[in-house]
């Protein structure tokens, strides 16, 4: 009881601290690219819905998982910045700019933060139980940058994040493509580091690579009015939130599980 009662501690703890930590970070970074993508966003469909109807088939809707959370796929969140997202129908609802949505952004990334918390403690019990000895911070620390690779990095080599106003492929594609590299990312990690093995290694490396050799899913023609140089903007925005997501998350969840860890 005692293990399960500082895996939630910690996960409730460290989560609603770095939650708040990057939602700060966000008003920096990413929230600014993404009003300024908004503007050329309603400055095309405005655009549209002047111009003479013509028969074109729909664009496809752009990512908003990433818009208020960086993150994120805290994500940050930001942890699911490319497969997320839906389309913006006739009447959708959104929050009020200012103090409502800046509500709902935090209250995202603090669940997010502390979900993905709890599998970090839960890896942190397996680890302290099998070793006898407490996770230090450090071992935290790269724990937490397992997972910015697995969650971040290799899936945002395919899928990036994306703007609104920027087209993308379609949603479930993206998911599956998504998933699947977080799978084979976190599975060729875990044969390189706990194997350490020449064929281990070897399946590791494949695992790595094989949903970049398969190849995301997208668009055959991208138009969009959103400038290139603020979607890098926004891209290199997202990822050092994330990276600042994962290190704090991984650090602080594994110092504050073993000061309630009580079986070590």
């Amino acid at each position: 009881m005692s293990t399960f009662r500082a895996i939630v501690f910690a996960s409730v703890i460290s989560g609603f601290i770095v939650g708040l930590i990057v939602t700060v970070v966000q008003q920096f970074g990413t929230v600014p690219l993404i009003l300024k993508a908004e503007v050329f966003e309603k400055a095309a469909e405005t655009h549209q819905h002047d111009a003479p109807p013509t028969a074109q088939p729909a664009a496809a809707g752009h990512d908003h998982a990433a818009h208020d959370h960086g993150d994120h796929d805290h994500g940050a969140g930001d942890h699911d910045h490319g497969a997320g997202g839906h389309d913006h129908g006739a009447g959708a609802w959104e929050p009020r700019d200012g103090f409502e949505r800046n509500a709902y952004t935090a209250a995202a990334n603090i669940l997010t933060a502390i979900g993905f918390a709890l599998l970090l403690a839960g890896l942190f019990a397996v680890r302290s139980g099998a070793t006898g000895a407490s996770v230090s911070w450090h071992e935290g620390l790269l724990w937490g940058l397992a997972g910015f690779a697995v969650f971040t990095l290799a899936p945002g080599l395919g899928l990036p994040p994306e703007l609104p106003g920027v087209p993308a492929a379609p949603l479930l594609s993206r998911q599956i493509w998504w998933l699947a590299a977080v799978l084979a990312t976190a599975g060729g990690l875990a044969m390189i580091v706990f194997r350490r093995s020449v064929p281990a290694a070897i399946a590791g490396v494949i695992l790595l690579t094989l949903p970049h050799l398969i190849g995301a899913p997208e668009l055959a023609n991208i138009e969009t009015n959103v400038p290139s140089s603020l979607t890098h903007q926004f891209v290199t925005a997202v990822t050092v939130t994330s990276l600042v997501f994962w290190t704090l998350l991984g650090g602080l969840t594994s110092a504050v599980f073993a000061r309630f860890d009580q079986r070590v």
